[in-house]
């Protein structure tokens, strides 16, 4: 698996991943109502995807492996991440986590100390398993009942620095 920038011609594979994850994963947000579902997907398009990719303001990355592409992420210069979407096929194979970590990597590469989200009740768990804290109430977002903006510090948790 190789985590990377994503380009022009994994639009039409990265709405399929990001569709599918949200249809098939994501139930526990949506409940199957189709208003909330339309709401949530209309904007996973390859025309959309391929703005994104376009904008300076963010950085899409995606998981491939082979000719398949197994999730979708992107990350804000302000490091605020935006997408993180993983394909059902690719669910529990860590590829969700190694592509935080590549956002995280950006993110930190803008000079960031801090990466904030919006996770959605199916990932709550596992950002809090990555790092993160809730920061603030759960809210309604992405036409849900509830989403959790949370926090992680990017700053390295190695051995304190010798007192002087």
């Amino acid at each position: 698996m190789l985590i990377r920038r994503a380009r022009s011609d994994d639009a039409a594979k990265a709405c399929v991943v990001m569709r599918r994850s949200i249809s098939e994963l994501c139930g526990s947000d949506h409940h199957g109502d189709p208003a909330t579902l339309d709401a949530w997907l209309a904007n996973k398009t390859p025309a959309v995807f391929e703005r994104w990719i376009a904008d300076t303001g963010n950085v899409v990355l995606v998981a491939a492996e082979d000719d398949a592409i197994l999730a979708v992420g992107a990350v804000r210069t302000n490091g605020e991440i935006t997408l993180n979407y993983v394909s059902p096929d690719a669910r529990f194979r860590g590829v969700s986590r190694a592509l935080l970590a590549g956002l995280e990597e950006v993110a930190s590469d803008f000079g960031n100390e801090m990466c904030c989200l919006t996770s959605t009740e199916t990932a709550h768990r596992f950002y809090l398993s990555c790092g993160y804290t809730d920061c603030e109430d759960p809210e309604g977002k992405f036409g849900t009942s509830s989403s959790y903006p949370m926090q992680k510090s990017l700053r390295g948790t190695g051995s304190p620095s010798p007192s002087p």
